[in-house]
């Protein structure tokens, strides 16, 4: 069994729900906005993007028992938001699962999905 690190399960589900048709991108938690807001500007012409991961959290289950993943989704206007969060759900329960049983690692994955937005397509800073 291989260890399962955090930072990899971030990149699978964000991958997940992006891929989820309806999502336009991940909203960062409060955290990472300001963490970046203390961050000096940059002088270069490239402009500074959160990764889609900072819209992600995984944490280990407070009993130990598995996997806690919540992701915070800014969703495209036309369909029901309730239907994209429960594919974005289905789909990133699925990748994790996948990821966690390719590690030898077969765990219980909750998984949270918190709508921030819905409306056109906006950069989140």
């Amino acid at each position: 069994m291989t260890a399962v690190r955090p930072n990899t399960l971030l990149g699978v589900a964000a991958e997940a729900a992006l891929a989820t048709p309806g999502v336009t991108g991940l909203h960062p938690r409060l955290a990472h906005r300001l963490a970046a807001a203390a961050t000096p500007t940059r002088t270069d012409t490239v402009p500074h993007r959160t990764s889609p991961e900072a819209g992600v959290r995984a944490d280990r289950a407070p009993d130990g028992s598995g996997w806690h993943i919540e992701v915070r989704c800014v969703l495209d206007e036309g369909r029901r938001a309730l239907d994209i969060a429960r594919d974005v759900h289905d789909r990133v329960a699925a990748a994790v699962i996948s990821h966690l049983a390719a590690l030898g690692a077969v765990e219980r994955v909750t998984v949270e999905v918190t709508v921030t937005r819905v409306g056109p397509r906006r950069e989140v800073a």
